[in-house]
């Protein structure tokens, strides 16, 4: 389809002597020609990044963009980077909006007859982006359909999804690991439609920067799973490709880069096996959105502590808490004033001086709350054996609200 498209828009950019881009619904760009006259930072950014910033999509929006029937104008702002007024037509299939070509009106006035060449244009990028819409829909709802297979904790349906996968050239056999993203959201609800869409294309960003049949997807209610085949285990190349996918998240999704995390998964030595190394990446990103100090890239093997008490049952876990720390949870309340005092406290090793700076409170405030703390709890934390208790247990607290 890319090959297509550029070619419809380098037919038109050299019938008009103009700069034509071709972008989809979502303003990521598509195709464009060389440039004839002056470009702004808006299309810099569109070439490079193959998006805008969700300031100028809005702009874009309130311009008429998503209504528009015909030829239609965006007025330059150049706060947003867009120097250059463009005009737009809409591409569409029947009534589905699926994206825009664009011409800057550095270049000139846009005339009739140049208006009719760009309707046209965009009615053949129409049907491209319709016809490979529909392809890749069916290729991708198989993809789909096995993937949710591979990942089953039935064995013969892993190991027939599995076969088919590779018989039908969706990926190549070898050894593999698994990647899960998830974005924060309401406990038991799933993602919103930008969420969704976020994790899509985080994801989609990820398999073009891959080889050819080396990575297959899946985006669930809460939460999207890469599968690479790996041949030869690289930890750098699989950080920052893990590293560019939390940042598509978070750019598409909108949230901050706390809100969204990746997690990874132990290397297996064949398909069949990727459901083990897809539980471990899902383990670590949900402890990830739960304990925000292991930072938003995760790695299973890492998790350390948090990876030991998550094979744990929940109520086990339960039954493990410090019963002092249990008085001071349910003194707390919705105010966790002392809690968080205490975790900073015992995350800094009993460092007075380092947990006061932490918490921006006077030396004098920090000793009350410990005597408090001490108080409630009934515990010393000059003991090293409460001290671990207390540390261990708000681990466990934590892990018992994740599930």
């Amino acid at each position: 389809m890319a090959s297509e498209l550029q070619r419809l828009v380098d037919s038109l950019g050299a019938r008009l002597g103009r700069s034509v881009a071709l972008d989809d619904q979502n303003i990521r760009l598509l195709a464009y020609t060389a440039h004839t006259g002056d470009v702004d930072p808006a299309r810099v950014e569109s070439i490079m990044r193959r998006r805008v910033s969700p300031e100028l999509v809005a702009h874009i929006h309130a311009s008429g963009a998503l209504e528009a029937r015909g030829l239609f104008i965006v007025p330059a702002r150049p706060e947003l980077g867009l120097d250059v007024a463009r005009a737009g037509m809409p591409v569409r299939h029947e009534q589905t909006l699926l994206g825009f070509v664009w011409l800057l009106l550095s270049d000139g006035f846009v005339t009739d007859q140049e208006a009719t060449a760009v309707r046209q244009a965009a009615e053949s990028a129409a049907h491209t982006l319709h016809r490979d819409f529909l392809i890749g829909e069916l290729s991708r709802g198989r993809e789909r359909e096995l993937v949710r297979d591979l990942i089953s904790p039935d064995l013969r349906l892993r190991g027939d999804a599995a076969q088919r996968l590779i018989e039908e050239e969706l990926i190549t056999a070898g050894p593999v690991r698994a990647l899960v993203a998830i974005v924060a959201h309401e406990p038991g609800r799933p993602l919103g439609d930008q969420g969704r869409l976020a994790l899509t294309v985080g994801l989609d960003h990820a398999r073009r920067r891959l080889p050819p049949r080396s990575a297959i997807h899946l985006e669930r209610p809460d939460h999207g799973i890469l599968i690479l085949v790996q041949p030869v285990p690289s930890r750098a190349e699989t950080d920052d490709l893990a590293t560019a996918i939390h940042r598509q998240i978070t750019a598409e999704s909108g949230r901050t880069l706390q809100e969204c995390w990746v997690g990874v998964g132990e290397h297996r030595p064949a398909l069949t096996d990727v459901h083990l190394s897809y539980a471990e990446a899902k383990r670590a990103a949900d402890i990830a959105g739960t304990i925000r100090s292991l930072g938003p890239v995760v790695w299973h093997s890492g998790l350390g502590v948090y990876g030991l008490l998550a094979e744990l049952p929940a109520d086990l876990l339960g039954r493990s808490l410090h019963p002092g720390l249990r008085r001071l949870l349910d003194h707390d309340g919705g105010n966790d004033a002392l809690v968080t005092t205490l975790e900073t406290f015992l995350g800094n090793a009993g460092d007075v001086k380092r947990t006061a700076a932490s918490l921006c409170i006077h030396r004098a405030s920090l000793y009350y709350r410990l005597r408090r703390i001490e108080e409630i709890a009934s515990v010393d934390l000059s003991s090293g054996d409460d001290r671990l208790a207390l540390h261990l247990g708000l681990k466990v607290a934590r892990l018992i609200r994740l599930r």
